[in-house]
């Protein structure tokens, strides 16, 4: 198993996107850098009610997450069979300087501030998409509920421990992602815009701990 697929580096990408969705909804202006549906559901309220503007203030960072979509797949298939660094490793340092710049982005430009944090969180859910070999999501916790809650109800029904161990995983990737969007909020308030630098620190740990299983 690849470093890539541990449950501690895992928990650690889990973390850093709890924290960045609770900066740019506490921060930034209401706006969701992970959860996507928020903002389309949001961004057809504003346009069905006639506030284009308000319809566009949600509109961009969904561009801006498929953005980092396609350039991470770009990435990864140009780098993939590269023996001097692994492609993972390029996404993260991209994610860094982006996310160290963003700290930098006064309140008049939120909007570039929330469209550059999709961004990087689009990188980092497509860099980064199993854990112990099973497929999830580090930046959003719906799919990882229902492949959680089904892992449970199918080990109620067999017994089988190998469901169980899969749920445990789902459920603390979770649990996670909730601490770091509460400590999120909380530093919020104590470091307003410089909040998100937690994030580039946790994903150097990430770079690091990559680093060494090359080594």
């Amino acid at each position: 198993m690849q470093t890539s697929e541990s449950f501690r580096l895992s928990a650690i990408l889990s973390f850093s996107g709890g924290l960045q969705d609770a900066y740019t909804y506490n921060v930034r202006g209401n706006v969701f850098a992970n959860a996507q549906t928020g903002n389309v559901i949001l961004m057809s309220q504003n346009i069905m009610l006639g506030h284009w503007t308000g319809g566009m203030y949600y509109m961009l960072p969904l561009v801006s997450f498929t953005a980092g979509i396609f350039l991470t797949e770009q990435i990864e298939n140009k780098y993939k069979n590269n023996k001097r660094v692994h492609w993972r490793q390029i996404i993260l340092l991209i994610e860094i300087v982006i996310l160290v710049f963003v700290g930098f982005i006064p309140k008049d430009y939120n909007m570039m501030a929330n469209m550059m944090v999709s961004f990087t969180c689009a990188m980092q859910v497509q860099s980064f998409r199993k854990v112990h070999g099973y497929g999830y999501a580090s930046t959003m916790c719906i799919g990882n509920l229902r492949s959680g809650t089904e892992s449970l109800s199918h080990y109620i029904r067999s017994k089988d421990k190998a469901s169980l161990f899969k749920a445990l995983h789902f459920f603390g990737i979770i649990l996670i992602f909730a601490i770091g969007a509460g400590l999120g909020g909380v530093l919020s308030r104590h470091f307003d815009i410089k909040t998100i630098w937690v994030s580039p620190f946790l994903l150097m740990v990430v770079v690091a701990l990559m680093i060494k299983e090359n080594r």
